[in-house]
């Protein structure tokens, strides 16, 4: 199976050439530059320009002529092999030859996410690196890959979320075959991949839009990178909609990806009729009906109008959405941390966390202090438990500390013990952080590589520095946090594959295997069997009951995260996994919990 998607932006094969397309409304003259040779690029007509040259191969080196002066990349660029001020290169993107014609996906219920950063999750920090390790993975149980964004950036390290260059995956990691080998070996061992995908601004490094489409962007809407970027614009935002929208199809037909999770779309701001989002959820439905196809969503919003489902219960537009409200509740309750965004759920943790299990959101339109007090949240309670990807910690939970440290650098191996359970084994789709099935040693540090520009360097270093000084263990020295423009900080960041080998990683690897394992077995057929409903109460104010209704059945989980012991009567249900000293689960001490689940009579 070779296929490209075909598309209006960038440079395509055709017979006998390329066909090379550049949509520059406010450039006042553009050429084609290939291998050194300039050709006209003549408008066709609202802002774009076109034009198909004979004899062009694979490998050749073009640019964008801007005015006479600048020599920008292909913003559609499938590879940059000199980084993204260089020239793009041609691409032909069916000579890949794939062998998982008869992969469709896997039902969502079957999701185990791997979040990763392809850089660090392996010594390599290559696709090839990774692609080694998808055994292990498999082994552990994990059925889905998610990799932080590809998106070329600046520099030879990032975690992503700089990148400038939608459509070529960054060089860093190897070549667009690797990773296409990388989601064909996956594909064969059963594994799905998913891609996280930045639409709400580019990276401060590298981005050449505003030389030739000003309208790209507008000062209507503002964001924390500044401008907005035009997606309701009357004149150019179908163009800028488009653009996005053939990236996401084009990451699912050309690369085969089988989702992706868009970051931060509550700073997607569109006031059309249509929301971007909405149009975009729609469009993937409707261009892949065959295929199992999962969107995800960062809202910081809680908007659960995203993610409703048709008559069939099927997602209409997007699938789910990161559940940041659980992983606060949780870490809340682990750490005692209660800074930042952590304020508005330390008040009452325990019944933030049982309206999470049951509803999804914790605030659904009540005030949120960290926001002034402003209503946060719509309605999820009829929402699939499919609907929230869980985690206990992930990219940005680790990674935006001073110190880069991971939940089991901060939290009791007792509680953890509880809350890993209590994530893994709920019937929300579950993600793991790279190296959390092992409690990794190593940190998640911020890490950035804007060389030769050491102007914006120091910018980082300098904000990185001043963002930490109001913490106490900063104030007086802010020289304990690592250099994120140093290569020692990304290397620190690497994960050491060994630790599993030995204790205590070893034990926590084994345990991670069995409670996915008692997922696969238990919890999935349940969660496959359609969702009737969910209801939690808090028996105790230190004590969760929360139970699910499935057509073959029930789930119910049990946790004391209190201080006095908790009496639980199972009745006729069979506990699926407690680490309570007497097995049972009828007696709960501190940081004790029990699943149970009962067949449907």
């Amino acid at each position: 199976m070779r296929r490209a998607h075909s598309m209006d932006f960038g440079a395509e094969m055709v017979e006998g050439g390329v066909r090379f397309a550049l949509w520059a409304p406010t450039a006042k003259s553009v050429e084609l530059v290939v291998d050194g040779i300039a050709h006209p690029l003549p408008e066709s007509g609202g802002g774009w320009r076109r034009t198909a040259l004979p004899g062009v191969k694979p490998g050749a080196r073009y640019g964008f002529r801007i005015d006479g002066d600048l020599v920008v990349p292909d913003p559609a660029s499938r590879f940059q092999p000199d980084d993204v001020s260089g020239l793009s290169e041609v691409v032909d993107a069916r000579a890949f030859a794939w062998s998982d014609e008869a992969w469709t996906g896997r039902p969502f219920e079957e999701a185990v996410i791997y979040e990763c950063h392809v850089g660090t999750a392996t010594p390599e920090g290559t696709y090839a690196g990774l692609q080694a390790r998808l055994p292990d993975l498999k082994a552990l149980g994990v059925t889905a890959i998610e990799l932080l964004p590809l998106a070329d950036f600046k520099g030879s390290r990032n975690w992503g979320y700089d990148g400038v260059l939608p459509y070529a995956p960054d060089g860093a990691y190897g070549r667009p075959d690797d990773l296409k080998r990388l989601i064909d070996a996956a594909h064969e061992l059963g594994l799905m991949v998913y891609l996280d995908a930045v639409y709400n601004h580019f990276g401060p490094a590298g981005n050449y839009l505003h030389a030739y489409a000003k309208t790209f962007f507008t000062e209507r809407h503002q964001t924390p990178w500044g401008a907005g970027i035009n997606f309701d614009g009357k004149e150019s935002g179908a163009t800028v909609r488009q653009f996005f929208i053939q990236n996401t199809l084009y990451w699912l037909e050309e690369y085969h990806f089988d989702g992706l999770r868009f970051d931060a779309v509550h700073a997607i701001l569109d006031d059309s009729p249509r929301h971007f989002l909405a149009e975009l959820g729609e469009t993937v439905r409707q261009t892949f009906p065959d295929r199992q196809i999962h969107l995800m969503l960062e809202n910081e919003a809680n908007q659960a109008r995203w993610l409703e489902r048709d008559a069939a219960g099927r997602p209409k537009m997007h699938d789910a959405q990161w559940a940041d409200d659980l992983h606060h509740c949780w870490h809340v309750l682990l750490t005692g941390e209660e800074a930042g965004y952590y304020q508005s759920f330390a008040d009452k943790p325990v019944e933030h966390l049982a309206r999470c299990l049951a509803e999804g959101f914790a605030y659904q339109g009540e005030p949120f202090s960290t926001l002034d007090n402003h209503p946060r949240g719509e309605p999820s309670g009829h929402l699939p438990p499919s609907s929230f990807v869980t985690f206990l910690q992930n990219h940005d939970q680790v990674g935006n500390r001073a110190l880069g440290e991971r939940l089991s650098h901060l939290a009791d191996p007792k509680k953890l013990d509880l809350a890993r359970a209590g994530f893994l084994l709920a019937p929300q789709i579950p993600m793991l952080w790279m190296g959390e099935e092992w409690s990794a040693s190593t940190p998640f540090l911020f890490f950035v590589d804007f060389a030769p520009d050491e102007e914006l360097n120091k910018a980082v270093r300098d904000g990185r520095r001043r963002e930490f000084k109001s913490f106490a263990a900063f104030a007086d020295d802010t020289s304990k946090i690592p250099d994120p423009t140093e290569r020692e900080t990304f290397e620190a960041s690497k994960l050491d594959w060994s630790e599993r080998e030995r204790a205590p990683h070893r034990e926590v690897l084994a345990e991670t295997t069995r409670l996915l394992g008692l997922r696969r077995d238990v919890v999935v057929p349940l969660a496959k069997s359609g969702y009737q409903g969910a209801a939690a109460t808090l028996p105790r104010s230190d004590v969760v009951d929360c139970t699910w209704r499935f057509g073959a059945g029930t789930l119910r989980f049990v946790a004391n995260v209190g201080d006095a012991a908790f009496a639980v009567d199972p009745g006729g249900a069979r506990v699926v996994w407690t680490n309570a000293p007497d097995k049972t689960g009828r007696d709960l001490p501190s940081w004790t919990g029990l699943f149970l689940t009962e067949p449907r009579s």
